[in-house]
Protein backbone atom coordinates (compact mmCIF):
# COMPACT_ATOMS: atom_id res chain seq x y z
CA UNK A 1 0.00 0.00 0.00
CA UNK A 2 1.84 3.42 -1.32
CA UNK A 3 1.05 6.19 0.43
CA UNK A 4 1.26 8.53 -2.00
CA UNK A 5 -1.14 7.29 -4.58
CA UNK A 6 -4.70 6.59 -3.39
CA UNK A 7 -6.20 3.19 -4.52
CA UNK A 8 -8.51 2.56 -7.52
CA UNK A 9 -11.51 2.40 -5.34
CA UNK A 10 -10.70 5.59 -3.75
CA UNK A 11 -9.89 7.41 -6.91
CA UNK A 12 -12.77 6.30 -8.55
CA UNK A 13 -15.56 7.66 -5.75
CA UNK A 14 -13.26 10.80 -5.71
CA UNK A 15 -13.51 11.34 -9.58
CA UNK A 16 -17.45 10.24 -9.92
CA UNK A 17 -18.37 13.05 -6.57
CA UNK A 18 -16.32 15.57 -8.02
CA UNK A 19 -17.66 15.12 -11.53
CA UNK A 20 -21.22 15.64 -9.97
CA UNK A 21 -20.58 18.46 -8.43
CA UNK A 22 -18.88 20.00 -11.38
CA UNK A 23 -22.23 18.58 -13.27
CA UNK A 24 -24.50 20.38 -10.48
CA UNK A 25 -22.62 23.62 -10.84
CA UNK A 26 -21.70 23.61 -14.09
CA UNK A 27 -25.85 23.43 -14.20
CA UNK A 28 -27.00 25.46 -11.62
CA UNK A 29 -24.33 27.82 -10.41
CA UNK A 30 -22.26 29.33 -13.48
CA UNK A 31 -25.45 30.64 -15.42
CA UNK A 32 -26.04 32.74 -12.29
CA UNK A 33 -22.39 33.76 -11.55
CA UNK A 34 -22.53 34.64 -15.34
CA UNK A 35 -25.46 36.60 -15.57
CA UNK A 36 -24.31 38.50 -12.73
CA UNK A 37 -21.33 39.42 -14.62
CA UNK A 38 -23.04 40.43 -17.48
CA UNK A 39 -25.70 42.25 -15.47
CA UNK A 40 -23.39 44.28 -13.31
CA UNK A 41 -21.75 44.78 -16.89
CA UNK A 42 -24.51 46.10 -18.48
CA UNK A 43 -24.92 48.53 -15.08
CA UNK A 44 -21.47 50.10 -15.87
CA UNK A 45 -21.90 50.44 -19.48
CA UNK A 46 -25.03 52.37 -18.91
CA UNK A 47 -23.69 54.67 -16.22
CA UNK A 48 -20.91 55.46 -18.54
CA UNK A 49 -23.76 56.52 -20.82
CA UNK A 50 -25.46 58.64 -18.73
CA UNK A 51 -21.84 60.23 -18.01
CA UNK A 52 -20.99 60.55 -21.24
CA UNK A 53 -24.46 62.10 -21.59
CA UNK A 54 -23.83 64.70 -18.81
CA UNK A 55 -20.33 65.44 -20.17
CA UNK A 56 -22.42 66.47 -23.77
CA UNK A 57 -24.61 68.72 -21.85
CA UNK A 58 -22.39 70.39 -19.99
CA UNK A 59 -20.72 71.05 -23.93
CA UNK A 60 -23.79 72.41 -25.16
CA UNK A 61 -24.02 74.42 -22.17
CA UNK A 62 -21.12 76.08 -22.71
CA UNK A 63 -22.28 76.62 -26.40
CA UNK A 64 -25.49 78.10 -25.03
CA UNK A 65 -23.30 80.64 -23.08
CA UNK A 66 -21.03 81.39 -25.22
CA UNK A 67 -24.19 82.27 -28.16
CA UNK A 68 -25.96 84.07 -25.22
CA UNK A 69 -22.15 86.71 -24.92
CA UNK A 70 -22.29 86.78 -28.35
CA UNK A 71 -25.38 87.99 -28.68
CA UNK A 72 -24.93 90.13 -25.87
CA UNK A 73 -22.15 91.60 -28.33
CA UNK A 74 -24.19 91.96 -31.23
CA UNK A 75 -26.59 94.19 -28.97
CA UNK A 76 -23.70 96.06 -27.98
CA UNK A 77 -23.09 97.23 -31.34
CA UNK A 78 -26.84 98.45 -31.85
CA UNK A 79 -27.00 99.98 -28.83
CA UNK A 80 -23.49 101.81 -29.73
CA UNK A 81 -25.12 103.42 -32.55
CA UNK A 82 -28.29 104.69 -30.53
CA UNK A 83 -26.53 105.90 -27.11
CA UNK A 84 -23.27 105.65 -25.01
CA UNK A 85 -25.32 105.76 -21.79
CA UNK A 86 -28.03 103.12 -22.72
CA UNK A 87 -24.83 100.67 -24.04
CA UNK A 88 -23.15 100.16 -20.94
CA UNK A 89 -26.37 99.72 -19.19
CA UNK A 90 -28.01 96.82 -20.96
CA UNK A 91 -24.40 94.93 -21.57
CA UNK A 92 -23.92 94.81 -18.30
CA UNK A 93 -27.72 93.85 -17.46
CA UNK A 94 -26.87 91.27 -20.40
CA UNK A 95 -23.14 89.66 -18.94
CA UNK A 96 -25.03 89.10 -15.47
CA UNK A 97 -28.36 87.44 -16.88
CA UNK A 98 -26.08 85.27 -19.22
CA UNK A 99 -23.72 84.16 -16.12
CA UNK A 100 -27.02 83.79 -13.94
CA UNK A 101 -28.11 81.24 -16.67
CA UNK A 102 -24.98 79.49 -17.41
CA UNK A 103 -24.46 78.70 -13.70
CA UNK A 104 -27.51 77.94 -12.75
CA UNK A 105 -27.67 75.04 -15.66
CA UNK A 106 -24.13 74.26 -14.50
CA UNK A 107 -25.09 73.78 -11.42
CA UNK A 108 -28.20 71.75 -11.62
CA UNK A 109 -26.14 69.62 -14.28
CA UNK A 110 -23.23 69.15 -11.75
CA UNK A 111 -26.05 68.18 -9.02
CA UNK A 112 -27.57 65.79 -11.41
CA UNK A 113 -23.99 64.05 -12.00
CA UNK A 114 -23.12 64.16 -8.18
CA UNK A 115 -26.31 62.43 -7.77
CA UNK A 116 -25.96 59.72 -10.02
CA UNK A 117 -22.64 58.97 -8.95
CA UNK A 118 -23.62 58.43 -5.43
CA UNK A 119 -26.39 55.96 -6.73
CA UNK A 120 -23.64 54.35 -8.59
CA UNK A 121 -21.42 54.60 -5.41
CA UNK A 122 -24.50 53.06 -3.38
CA UNK A 123 -24.65 49.73 -5.68
CA UNK A 124 -21.58 48.92 -5.63
CA UNK A 125 -20.89 49.04 -2.10
CA UNK A 126 -24.50 46.99 -1.99
CA UNK A 127 -23.01 44.57 -4.56
CA UNK A 128 -19.16 44.43 -2.41
CA UNK A 129 -21.48 43.59 0.99
CA UNK A 130 -23.73 40.66 -1.26
CA UNK A 131 -20.24 39.27 -2.55
CA UNK A 132 -18.65 39.42 1.21
CA UNK A 133 -21.49 37.78 2.64
CA UNK A 134 -21.13 34.96 0.17
CA UNK A 135 -17.22 35.17 0.25
CA UNK A 136 -17.83 34.35 4.23
CA UNK A 137 -20.26 31.97 3.79
CA UNK A 138 -17.94 30.25 1.29
CA UNK A 139 -14.62 30.44 3.99
CA UNK A 140 -16.84 29.40 7.20
CA UNK A 141 -18.11 26.05 5.11
CA UNK A 142 -14.10 25.39 3.88
CA UNK A 143 -13.14 25.80 7.21
CA UNK A 144 -15.85 23.42 8.83
CA UNK A 145 -14.32 20.87 6.70
CA UNK A 146 -13.52 18.73 10.09
CA UNK A 147 -16.28 16.44 11.82
CA UNK A 148 -15.29 17.72 14.75
CA UNK A 149 -15.36 21.10 13.81
CA UNK A 150 -18.62 20.70 11.92
CA UNK A 151 -20.39 19.19 15.45
CA UNK A 152 -19.17 21.87 17.56
CA UNK A 153 -20.81 24.35 15.03
CA UNK A 154 -24.04 22.54 15.23
CA UNK A 155 -23.96 22.48 18.71
CA UNK A 156 -23.07 26.48 18.79
CA UNK A 157 -26.17 26.93 16.74
CA UNK A 158 -28.49 24.40 18.20
CA UNK A 159 -27.78 26.53 21.45
CA UNK A 160 -28.16 29.35 20.29
CA UNK A 161 -31.32 28.41 18.46
CA UNK A 162 -32.55 26.75 21.96
CA UNK A 163 -31.66 29.78 24.23
CA UNK A 164 -33.41 32.22 22.10
CA UNK A 165 -37.28 33.40 22.93
CA UNK A 166 -39.58 32.48 20.40
CA UNK A 167 -41.58 35.39 18.55
CA UNK A 168 -45.30 34.99 17.75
Amino acid sequence: MSLLLPESGLLFWMLLSFGIVFAVLAKFGFPIITNMVEGRKTYIDQSMEVAREANAQLAKLKEESEALVTAANKEQGRILREAMHERDKIIVEARKQAEVTAQKELAEVRSQIQQEKEEAIREIRRQVAELSVDIAEKVLRKNLDGKQEQMQMIDRMLDELLSKPKKN
